[in-house]
């Protein structure tokens, strides 16, 4: 009796659900912490919103609506229409950090409510942006947590590896350090935080924490080139994810002290908790751009 061969395979069938899981994993973190610092600076701060609602035309509005003056701005004690609802938005936040943990394939009701979260982000990205007197860069740098939450929607939806999902977390990744990059090379004046953490944290003098400032900006710049150059942009996703968690544990690290009530983790600890865009959307790209392993497929 002739011994059946089974036909040959044309190559291995990629198992997508596990190759995909832990890029998906860094998403869903990514969004959870950013909501979550965000919601942390509503309650217990509050949210940057005054630059955009004082304004003569803010209150034009609201005298339309029957406002006085004294309902629409309150008399200190949080009773004005402003103060009341800048106090509660924290809520919306809370709302969107439970969702990234909740939402599933085809939960397009929570999706829908992800996508709205992006919006508040790109609200709060842009109040910081008519507060540094329109800079483009401080409105560009925030792009990786203003797309955090659409970047997990799609990866949910269309899939971790799709190419819109990949595009999109690069144009993310571009955006954030092309406006942290036009800072630290002096395209815009360089904030003077960044002096700061970088002389407090290395122990510089001015002319040295420049020089490395200056270093920094040209690597972020390589950076958005290599990341889209196919022989270098698994490199240049793991190069970002690094210095992109180092620059948001570098407002902790500069802040808190031990003389400071919780060590002042209730100060700064957010700081870099809202960041995790930051470093994990390179990460994002540098999982979904390995090779799988032969453990890592299926044989027909």
């Amino acid at each position: 009796m002739r011994r059946r061969v089974p036909p040959r395979m044309s190559g291995p069938i990629v198992n997508e659900s596990h190759y995909s899981r832990l890029p998906l994993f860094c998403l869903r973190l990514g969004a959870f912490l950013c909501f979550a610092g965000w919601t942390w600076v509503h309650y217990y701060w509050e949210g940057p919103y005054g630059v955009l609602l004082w304004q003569d035309s803010t209150f034009e509005l609201a005298t339309r609506l029957g406002l006085s003056w004294d309902e629409f701005v309150g008399s200190g004690a949080d009773d004005g229409f402003v103060q009341k609802w800048i106090a509660r938005i924290w809520w919306l936040y809370l709302v969107c950090t439970v969702l990234t943990v909740t939402v599933r394939e085809r939960s397009w009701i929570q999706m829908s409510a992800l996508v709205a979260g992006s919006g508040l982000l790109v609200l709060l990205s842009y109040a910081s942006f008519v507060a540094s007197q329109r800079q483009l860069p401080m409105f560009v740098e925030h792009g990786g947590q203003m797309l955090i939450p659409i970047l997990l929607v799609m990866a949910l939806g269309l899939g971790p590896g799709h190419r819109v999902t990949v595009t999109t977390a690069i144009v993310a990744v571009i955006m954030t350090f092309a406006g942290h990059g036009s800072y630290a090379i002096g395209l815009w004046p360089t904030p003077g935080n960044f002096y700061a953490m970088t002389t407090v944290i290395l122990g510089v003098d001015y002319e040295t924490a420049q020089a490395l400032l200056r270093t920094a900006g040209v690597l972020d710049f390589l950076v958005c080139v290599g990341i889209c150059i196919p022989l270098v942009r698994r490199g240049s996703a793991l190069y970002a994810a690094g210095w992109g968690f180092l620059t948001a544990i570098a407002r902790p690290v500069a802040g808190m002290s031990w003389g400071l009530n919780y060590w002042g983790g209730d100060q700064y600890l957010h700081e870099a908790v809202l960041r995790a865009p930051h470093f994990l959307i390179p990460m994002f790209l540098f999982l979904i751009w390995r090779r799988p392993r032969p453990s890592e497929a299926q044989i027909n």
